[in-house]
Parts: C-alpha cells; structure tokens; sequence
C-alpha cells in the first residue's frame, strides 16, 4: 500500500483539494485499496476546522466530496508513517523539511514536480482563484498516478 500525505499550510484549501482528488482518482483506476491518503498543515492556525467553502464548492463541482475532513498539522511522526510527504509549495517544503528534521529517505516533493510545468500550486488563499487551484490539483495529482503507476 502506498501512504500519501498531502501538506499546505492550513490544510483548509490546497491539500484537501489535493487529498480527494487523489481519492477520486484512485477510485477511477479501480486502485482504492492500493492507496491510504490523507492531507495536513505545517501550521497550526485552522486545526480542526472543515475544508474552507469555496474549496469544499469547487470540489463539489467535480462531483468530490470532502465530508468529514477537519484540518490538522502534520508531526515529525507523519515521515515514518508515510512513502510520500507532497507539499503544495516552496514554503510548505521548507517547512515540512523544519518539521521532519529533513529528508534522508527522499520521501518529499512538490505536486507540481509530477508535472511539465513544476512549481507552487496556485494558492486560493490570497488569489481568490479557485479554478486556477483546481486545475494546478487536478494536473499534479494525474501526474503523480501516473508516476506512481509506472515506477
């Protein structure tokens, strides 16, 4: 089984967004089982609350649900329990790198690296784009099926 943890700050936006994404995906390839994915925050400023509206609407939109998932900040503990730590972007890496002591087993990357285009995923937080999130999401996470299917 392969253990994804999806990381952005507040873990109310781009990682949820990121986190059923890769859930519907799986679940089109027939590959749920093979798979446990979850999300976090580097910070602790939205624990336990839901996915942010405008987030939970656009994945609505998809037809994702996110039921359930209230924030909570990733630990040092979170490096052992999962194969990969993806962060949303360079902010989250430095600070996921802080939070893990650093990344001996090479272990955490960028969603964007999954793609042709790497780099931070659109931050809906400060932009108020929503559908840019959502296509920078839905292209990192193809993208890291299909790397994840093919090594």
């Amino acid at each position: 089984m392969k253990r994804i943890l999806f990381v952005c700050h507040g873990n109310i936006c781009r990682s949820p967004m990121a986190e059923f994404v890769m859930k519907s995906l799986v679940q089109e390839a027939g590959l749920g089982d093979n798979f446990l994915i979850e999300s976090a925050a580097t910070s602790a400023e939205e624990i336990g609350n839901p996915v942010y509206p405008p987030a939970r609407r656009k994945l609505a939109e998809h037809g994702i649900g996110c039921q359930g998932k209230t924030a909570r900040q990733m630990t040092r503990s979170d490096y052992e329990r999962y194969d990969l730590l993806v962060g949303m972007d360079s902010r989250n890496i430095r600070n996921m790198l802080r939070i893990c002591g650093g990344d001996p087993e090479g272990k955490i990357s960028m969603l964007m690296d999954y793609t042709r285009r790497p780099g931070d995923v659109a931050d809906p937080w400060y932009t108020g784009d929503f559908d840019a999130t959502w296509r920078d999401v839905q292209e990192g996470c193809r993208g890291l099926l299909a790397h994840l299917t093919t090594h």
